[in-house]
């Protein structure tokens, strides 16, 4: 909960890869935050309050999963509205005539974009979604130890050069 906040102001696409790994958290966790409460919380060194308060949050999220019916994959609405406002301002960006940086970075990640669409089920997902997908799986890679090949650093770059540069063009609004 405290770095999802921070992150939030900080960096879209940093709390989107956090969120997604808070999702899958909650999931491993089947959906008890008072499992997560017991056994993931303490190793923060919260206090008493922050502990409840971050309980409290892994709460909701669980709640909103069920609701939502996202206990085995997906995103919670919240997390998939931040998904769908970057993809507006992807496409703001990209119908922008004095967007000149942006078009190239995005004509230089295209390519790796439109290979992460034909994989998988990514068709159908926008192609912020399929940016932040990458860098998720370049993320868990990295967790669990593995290396990533050289195709996969290059064709994270771009995807990653694109996001950043969208993001500085949302803070100037």
């Amino acid at each position: 909960m405290f770095i999802a906040q921070k992150l939030r102001s900080q960096s879209v696409s940093a709390y989107l890869i956090y969120m997604y790994q808070t999702e899958d958290l909650v999931r491993a966790y089947g959906l008890d935050a008072e499992r997560i409460a017991a056994e993931y919380l303490p190793r923060f060194g919260y206090d008493d309050t922050q502990l409840q308060q971050a309980k409290e949050w892994y709460e909701s999220l669980a709640r909103m999963m069920r609701e939502e019916g996202k206990e085995q994959a997906g995103h919670i609405r919240v997390v998939q509205n931040t998904i769908d406002l970057m993809e507006d301002h992807h496409r703001e960006l990209l119908d922008d005539s004095e967007e000149q940086a942006y078009k190239t970075a995005y004509y230089k990640a295209l390519p790796h974009i439109v290979t992460l669409r034909s994989q998988g089920n990514n068709k159908d997902k926008h192609e912020m979604e399929n940016c932040i997908d990458a860098l998720y799986g370049a993320t868990l890679l990295r967790m669990q130890g593995k290396d990533l090949s050289a195709g996969t650093q290059a064709a994270l770059q771009p995807i990653s050069e694109l996001l950043r540069l969208g993001e500085e063009k949302a803070k100037q609004l």
